[in-house]
Order: structure tokens, then sequence, then C-alpha cells
């Protein structure tokens, strides 16, 4: 039954996915066809659209949507500005410093806006100009724009470990965000390497990059911006608040300093809000289709089959850790991060906990892998934005990301050896 149910499910999933039917939609048909082969149509057909709402009704989920607004008020509040000056004013010494500085700011921008588009959108729009004025090859600087917009995906707040702590089954949404800092801040040091070497034979120099900047009013400037991490984070891990209770006054703190700032009108308002609708429903309903998934696998033993089938083959706790990083980085090639986290999770959590791996450490690695997705072809979502702020080609830009790549490559076998990069944190915060 399982191998038929696999076949089935992953059949009918690439056949719809060939013939351009969404997402979503390939995992809700895949699903209920392979409901099929064990049910009567009605059953299945109920039974599935039971799931769907059952899969989103939890109050953590309540997360994602303020999270998603809180980004969008952040993205278009005059925010992104005032975080590039703190970069600046923090890599303004080093050669290639406008390539840190866009490093920087990605980090700082992408930890409070919890999404790698809106970070190469917003950062890449502010730093491109500066960079072409000094001579930067266009399609190095989209490159490292690109290679650092995924930091903000694992650096908290994030809504992606709120996803991935609702199908692990309650893993502690606290610890995840503590143990995300860790791997996001190496990701950023590694592509900060590998810009130096690069900028070092480019001859990018600092020459001109702290012309104007006055540091006490900078720091000023962007504290309210990075105080709303403080209080988010530290509002959690001190028992204050839940974290959807954090992502709603995120709301209210966003809204408030982008109108202090002057940087935001009640006009914009309702095209705000209708954005944030609109993401929400896409992710809401991949959520549900993915409640179907995870109700037909159960009932069918894939699972089950895929974790036999993977220790038969070793008990080699490193080799299985290879194998699934290896799935994984395939997997983000041509799968976006949330439906990845949804449909994966299920299958290589219990795998990794037969050889005691904490659900900590194995969500900050699922979404360090599906991350590096993000920004390869041909389904790249960051990598898209990237290019187009850049105003370079997909097929220019893909290699100079590969030494990026590579550096990338490295932190996620770093943070996959040693636990303690990922549990260190959790585990000081008494969370763990």
């Amino acid at each position: 039954m399982a191998l038929l149910a696999g076949i089935s499910l992953v059949v009918v999933f690439l056949l719809l996915l060939v013939i351009g039917v969404p997402i979503a939609i390939s995992v809700a048909g895949a699903s209920i066809v392979t409901m099929l082969l064990i049910a009567p149509f009605d059953a299945a057909v109920f039974t599935s659209a039971q799931k769907m709402v059952t899969g989103i009704d939890s109050f953590t989920l309540l997360a994602v949507p303020f999270f998603l607004l809180t980004g969008i008020i952040m993205n278009q509040g005059g925010i992104a500005l005032r975080l590039v000056n703190v970069a600046r004013l923090l890599t303004g010494k080093l050669p290639g410093s406008l390539a840190h500085t866009n490093i920087v700011g990605n980090m700082l921008f992408g930890s409070i806006a919890g999404s790698s588009v809106a970070s190469a959108a917003a950062i890449g729009k502010v730093m491109h100009p500066l960079q072409e004025q000094e001579g930067y090859d266009r399609k190095f600087s989209a490159a490292v724009n690109i290679a650092s917009a995924p930091t903000g995906l694992i650096i908290p707040p994030t809504g992606l470990f709120i996803i991935y702590s609702l199908v692990s089954g309650g893993t502690s949404v606290a610890a995840l965000f503590l143990a995300g800092y860790i791997p996001g801040i190496l990701w950023g040091l590694a592509t900060m390497v590998v810009a130096y070497i690069l900028a070092k034979r480019k001859g990018y120099t600092a020459k001109q990059n702290q012309a104007g900047i006055r540091p006490l009013k900078v720091i000023w400037e962007a504290v309210p911006s990075l105080f709303l991490v403080i209080i988010i984070i530290g509002g959690i891990i001190g028992g204050f608040f839940t974290a959807t209770e954090a992502s709603a006054i995120a709301i209210i703190y966003a809204l408030l300093l982008s109108f202090a700032y002057r940087s935001l009108s009640v006009k914009q308002l309702p095209g705000i809000f209708k954005e944030a609708v609109e993401l929400t429903v896409v992710i809401m309903f991949l959520i549900g289709t993915s409640a179907m998934l995870s109700l037909v696998m159960a009932f069918t033993g894939i699972p089950s089959a895929i974790s036999t089938g993977i220790l038969s083959l070793t008990d080699n706790p490193i080799l299985i850790l290879l194998l699934i990083n290896l799935i994984l980085l395939l997997i983000g090639i041509v799968m976006d991060v949330t439906p990845a986290i949804l449909i994966f999770t299920p299958i290589f959590l219990p795998i990794v906990m037969e050889f005691g791996m904490d659900p900590v450490h194995f969500g900050v690695i699922l979404i360090v892998n599906l991350c590096i997705g993000n920004i390869t072809p041909p389904g790249g979502s960051a990598l898209f934005v990237g290019s187009t702020v850049g105003k370079v080609k997909i097929e220019e830009v893909v290699r100079p990301l590969v030494p990026f790549y590579i550096g990338i490559i490295i932190v996620l076998m770093i943070v996959t050896m040693i636990p303690a990069l990922s549990t260190w944190l959790p585990t000081l915060a008494g969370l763990m």
C-alpha cells in the first residue's frame, strides 16, 4: 500500500506541476487521487476537505499573517534606508564595503521583515545606485544581494520556524527562534568572506563610502527599528507573550514607527492590507492542502516506509544526514520553502529522531537547506527579484553566485555536524 500510494502521489503531483497547475492545487489533487485508493469517493473528498479546515485551525498560525503584514509595513515605511546606513557604518572600511553593507543590510532588514524577497527588493533598491556610482560590476552586486537575502528567513523572527513548529508537533517556537541566530549569522559571514575575496580581486575600495555619514545620527535613527527585534524576541523568551501575541504587537509597533518616520500615510494602508491578505490566503491554502497530504501519508504509511528504506541503507547518522541534506537541496531547487517544510518535515523528522537528533536542530538544518533553493535556479524567488532589482539577467548572475553557493553549503555542513550551533542559545535560555 505504501509503495502504491507513494507512486500515485509522486506521479500525479509531478504531472500536475508539468502542465502548469499551481503547487497547492497539485498537492490537493495528488492527495485526493491517492486517498481514492484506500477509501470510497464520498469519504475521500469529505475527509480531505475536513482535514484542510482543521489543518489551518490553529491559534499559532495567526502569527504568520501578522508577521507578513509587519514585513510589508516595514518595507514601505522607510526602514530599509536607515538600516543600510547602520550597515555602512559597520562595514565602511572593508574592501568592497558596499557589498558588505548590502549583506549586513539584508541581515538587519531581513530579520525584521522575515522575507528574502522583501529584503532583496528593499535593500537592493537602496544599494544598487550606490554600487553603480562606485563602479561595481552589476553581476557581482546582484550576486551579493541575492546570496545574502535569505538570512532574514533564518535570523528571527521568521514565519518559517512557526510553520515548522506546527508541523513537527509543537516544537518550541521560542527555542527555534533562538536556534536560528548563529546559523543565520554564519550564512551572512560566509557571504561576507566570499565578497571580501572577490572585492580584493576586483580592486573595490572603501574610498568614498563613509562620506557624509554622521555615526551618532545614523545610530539614533536606526535604534527604533532594531528595537522591534528586542521587543519580539525578548518578550517571547521572557514569557511576557506568545509568538502570536508578539506578531500582533509587531504590527502596531511597525505602524507607529512608520508614521513617526513620516514615510507611510493612511492612504497606503488599504493597499498594504490587501497585499498581506493575498499572501496569507496563498500560504493558508497551501498549509491546508499540505494537511491533506499529511493525512494521506499517515493512512498509507509512506513516512514509515521511507524511514525504513533510508535506515536499511545505513545506520550511520552522518551518512543519513548527508543523504537528507542532498535530498532537501534538490527539493529546494524546484519547490518553495513553505510547501517543502509542510511536506518533508513529517517524512524526515522521525528518521533523525531515531538516532536522537533534537527537533530544534533538525528544524534549523531543514530551513537552511530549503533557503538555499530560494536563491538557485529555476525556482528561486529571491533570485528572480534580486536579478530584476540589479538589472541583470538570471543567466548572467548564476555564475557569479557559484562562490557564494560554495560558502553557504560549507555553513550548512558545519551547522549539520555541530548541533551546539543551533542548541546552545536555547539551552542557555532554559528552553531545552
